[in-house]
């Protein structure tokens, strides 16, 4: 997500960075390369226009021209204004209503909604630790009830079974009638779908709110719509009292203007945003996060977190513990860190948290395709127990039958070997020398020019 606009603007900001003094020439060129940039990613025109109004106020004032760094002072007021237009801070959901606290979920079809119901269930279910059921009121679409049923199943939460002869009020009122007795926190209810705005649709999703007054009413949007995510919401908003929105697909959107538009055109908060297919591929908006990283400042407070919860924090203390006492660190070892970089959505996810990830030339990025870990950990898991924990028994001849059983060339071998090599050292830099040590050894695992470990 943002991948363009963040090429765009970083260009612009990095020419200000180290700018001694600024004019308001200077800021008006800025200016409208920053409008250009916005432009290109579909970010809505009344959301171009406030924002570069509000930037230029700020910035041909003290605040920046009298700054001792004015094109750092500059970056601050562009990244303020951003986070501004999509709403300053996170906005929680509101789950402080009596049991079940009712979760609404309206969109149009094929914006994800179905997914982003089990998604949701288990964020509740695992970060909040709240006791979840999902219902379908989708009574229209083949299979949607199914599909809800067996997506709750995978992420372990009550399901309350409907059918398409009943009508949608009935479905919800049975299934809030059923969370109490079963003494559920929350009731999250997938509703119908259209594939375009119409009166027949709004008529009903208006009488299922009034029927059930549900705690939270969240607008399901793909994000890859753009300007017309804004305009959805936006009518929708008009319909229904919604308390905020869901952007689904951001890993597909590599533009990001529906982001920066939803939230001013509609006034109700981005709550969650879908980073990926996975089960567990929701995650809660920062809009101070998003902006850093549209700026290409990175987004270092998620990726830690991302850490904190995804990583096995049993194996990571253990290894902690052999490279301390100087004890060689093996491919299993190796392997045991490849698995946890894939649980946390590969290399990609975690490279576009890292500052400075704009000025990467495209032919780097484009070396990483996700394929990446998986191929590794085929490669360790060919080898027998007695060679990953002995990596200098692998001769020509092994290499060749492990890449054999992986699918692989010799040549990917004898790579993975390099790689492990490197770690193996920065690992032992480590050991001895703490911290700098493990700096300087990452330093050369990255080739000392940025180019990429795999």
């Amino acid at each position: 997500m943002f991948e363009s606009l963040t090429q765009r603007l970083s260009g612009t900001i990095e020419r200000l960075r180290g700018r001694g003094r600024l004019s308001e020439e200077n800021i008006r060129e800025s200016l409208r390369e920053v409008r250009i940039a916005l432009l290109e990613a579909d970010v809505a025109l009344p959301v171009v226009q406030a924002l570069i109004e509000r930037i230029k106020v700020r910035a041909v004032g003290q605040e920046v021209l009298k700054s001792l760094t004015p094109g750092q002072a500059l970056i601050k007021v562009v990244r303020d204004e951003l986070t501004a237009v999509m709403g300053s801070q996170a906005t929680d959901l509101n789950l402080n209503v009596p049991a079940p606290a009712v979760i609404l979920m309206a969109g149009l079809q094929g914006a994800g909604k179905t997914t982003t119901v089990a998604k949701l269930a288990k964020h509740l279910k695992d970060k909040r630790k709240k006791k979840v059921m999902v219902v379908s009121a989708d009574v229209y679409r083949p299979a949607a009830i199914e599909q809800l049923k067996t997506l709750a199943e995978q992420v372990g939460v009550l399901f309350f079974p409907s059918s398409a002869d009943q009508k949608p009020e009935a479905i919800v009122r049975a299934a809030i009638d059923d969370a109490r007795k079963s003494f559920a926190d929350v009731l999250i209810v997938d509703t119908a779908g259209r594939l375009a705005i119409d009166d027949a649709m709004m008529a009903e999703i208006k009488a299922l709110h009034a029927a059930v007054n549900p705690a939270e009413t969240l607008f399901v949007v793909d994000s890859m719509t753009g300007q017309d995510a804004a305009v959805t919401a936006k009518a929708f908003g008009e319909a229904l009292p919604l308390t905020g929105v869901v952007l689904t697909k951001t890993d597909g959107d590599a533009r990001g203007g529906a982001a920066l538009s939803v939230r001013y055109i509609t006034g109700k908060p981005i709550k969650f945003i879908g980073v990926s297919e996975k089960p567990d591929g929701l995650d809660v908006f920062h809009p101070d996060r998003v902006a850093s990283r549209i700026l290409d400042m990175g987004d270092v407070l998620s990726l830690v977190e991302q850490v904190e919860q995804q990583v096995d924090q049993d194996k990571a203390q253990k290894l902690a513990d052999k490279v301390a006492k100087g004890k060689k660190f093996n491919l299993e070892d190796m392997r045991d860190q490849l698995e946890q970089m894939q649980s946390m959505g590969g290399i990609s996810s975690l490279m576009e948290k890292l500052p400075g990830m704009g000025q990467i030339p495209d032919s780097v990025k484009a070396q990483v395709t996700g394929k990446e870990v998986p191929r590794l950990v085929a490669i360790i898991n060919s080898m027998t127990k007695k060679e990953r924990r002995n990596p200098a028994l692998l001769n020509g001849s092994r290499r060749a039958r492990i890449a054999r059983g992986s699918g692989t060339s010799p040549a990917e071998v004898n790579k993975l070997m390099k790689q492990y090599q490197q770690m193996e050292k920065m690992m032992g830099k480590l050991g001895r020398g703490g911290m700098k040590g493990m700096m300087r050894g990452m330093k050369g695992m990255m080739g000392g020019r940025g180019g990429m470990p795999f």
